[in-house]
């Protein structure tokens, strides 16, 4: 038996869920309730992997333009204003790539619920709004999922659960 609000296993002949403090009225059977936290974490972060290796795409090709057509570009008798190009891809491929081990690293830290996998994910989450179309739908359902406050509590339940049974 569980509590139909929170999923805390209950004895049999129990009154009130030691957990949440409802009162256990009629037999109630079933499976623990998944909160709303527990049912998208996982997929998020797997969608954190996902979108940060389509990043990682990105930033080498990046890369590779600058180094191959934009490095030698005023060889070519361009216009001298275009000389700009080959350090301004070069960086942007640099801050790409950084981003993208930053979403590595929140996809890893939210599967792990490390402490500080929620803050550097909805970081994340702000920056990838500006992705037409897949990081702007990445980052609305992490704020989706991550920012509402009940999703802070539950979060930091769990980290205090892990470090009760550590330690």
């Amino acid at each position: 038996m569980f509590c139909d609000q929170c999923g805390t296993p209950l004895e049999s002949g129990q009154k009130f869920c030691n957990r949440c403090g409802k009162e256990i009225t009629g037999v109630i059977a079933g499976y623990p309730r998944r909160s709303r936290l527990q049912e998208h974490l996982r997929l998020l972060a797997i969608l954190w992997f996902a979108f940060s290796a389509f990043e990682v795409l990105g930033s080498f090709t990046l890369l590779i333009l600058a180094n191959t057509i934009f490095v030698h570009l005023p060889e070519t008798g361009a216009p001298p204003q275009t000389a700009f190009l080959h350090p301004l891809l070069s960086f942007l491929a640099v801050f790409v790539f950084l981003k993208s081990a930053a979403g590595f690293l929140a996809g890893y830290g939210l599967l792990q619920r490390m402490p500080w996998a929620r803050p550097l994910t909805l970081v994340l989450a702000f920056l990838a709004l500006i992705h037409v179309p897949l990081g702007t739908a990445l980052g609305v359902y992490t704020l989706w999922v991550l920012l509402p406050a009940q999703s802070e509590e539950e979060y930091e339940k769990y980290q205090q659960g892990q470090a009760a049974s550590q330690g």
